[in-house]
């Protein structure tokens, strides 16, 4: 099943790093910018995908970043997932934006039929509605979902730290995905169906790990401001298992770095990875 894969190739490399990549023409170094944007964009990418193969055992993919770039994009990105997957990585989509049980039916037939990855991020705050179609999926192909619990940016308490009855919002949406992946546990003794976390909020995934010990988690956004290595520390348990870090700039931008200028964008990136890698593993150790 694909969360044990995704766990075996974090033992294999010793590094729980997920890297996101996407349509951000911003990220593309001026040593590839020789076509179009979205051509430049897509072979910057390839080439990551092959520096990285041995240093990070998965990558995750904006659908959206992609699809608002016309047939192009959406093929460019078909491309990219299918190239990942060929590298040996976990691949980790996006999935595109829902509003409603009939939208997510046609979007689960569409990706599950048409699309190459191993896991679906999605948001549950549309209710189990929108997820069930996707969990119909899940019994009849290896595949993963991850569920938004806790985002990482400014204003996420406004609404996901809100108190409802005597839980935070983000805690019920944790009993939720709990509940949907009683039924998918894999060998690794993690379930299918993720939980995606703050690296910004250190309790948060300290309060997620210890009251949720078969949900796998995502500390996301770990290149965010107020986000470290050791925040992200806070999900994974004893053994240094179920739980990975997605950055997504730190690396794929390391080039913008001042004192990096004239160096190999490719390189820099790969050292960036590295550099997580190693700052990570100060605080959690991988058995």
């Amino acid at each position: 099943m694909s969360i044990d894969k995704l766990q075996r190739s974090i033992r294999k490399l010793k590094n729980p790093l997920m890297v996101a990549l996407s349509a951000d023409f911003s990220q593309v170094p001026p040593q590839f910018r020789d076509g179009s944007d979205l051509s430049n964009c897509v072979r910057y990418t390839k080439f990551l995908l092959l520096a990285l193969k041995d240093t990070v055992p998965a990558v995750r993919f904006d659908f959206g970043s992609f699809s608002v770039l016309g047939s192009e994009g959406v093929e460019s990105l078909s491309q990219l997932l299918q190239f990942a997957n060929e590298q040996g990585y976990y691949v980790l989509l996006d999935a595109p934006e829902m509003f409603s049980p009939r939208q997510a039916e046609l979007v689960a037939n569409g990706i599950f039929t048409h699309w190459c990855f191993d896991g679906l991020l999605l948001s549950c705050y549309l209710g189990t509605d929108t997820l069930k179609p996707f969990t119909r999926y899940m019994k009849d192909n290896d595949k993963d979902l991850f569920i938004v619990l806790r985002t990482g940016n400014k204003s996420a308490s406004e609404i996901q730290d809100l108190l409802t009855g005597s839980r935070l919002v983000h805690t019920a949406a944790a009993d939720l995905a709990k509940h949907l992946g009683e039924s998918f546990i894999d060998r690794c003794g993690y379930s299918r169906i993720a939980g995606v976390g703050a690296a910004t909020s250190p309790n948060t995934l300290q309060n997620l790990r210890s009251k949720y010990p078969s949900l796998f988690l995502m500390a996301d956004s770990i290149d965010y401001s107020g986000a470290n290595a050791k925040n992200c520390a806070e999900a994974f348990d004893k053994l240094g298992h179920g739980a990975i870090a997605c950055v997504s700039s730190y690396v794929t931008g390391a080039w913008q770095d001042s004192d990096a200028r004239g160096e190999d964008p490719v390189r820099l990136a790969v050292q960036a990875a590295e550099r997580l890698k190693k700052n990570i593993n100060r605080y959690v150790t991988i058995l």
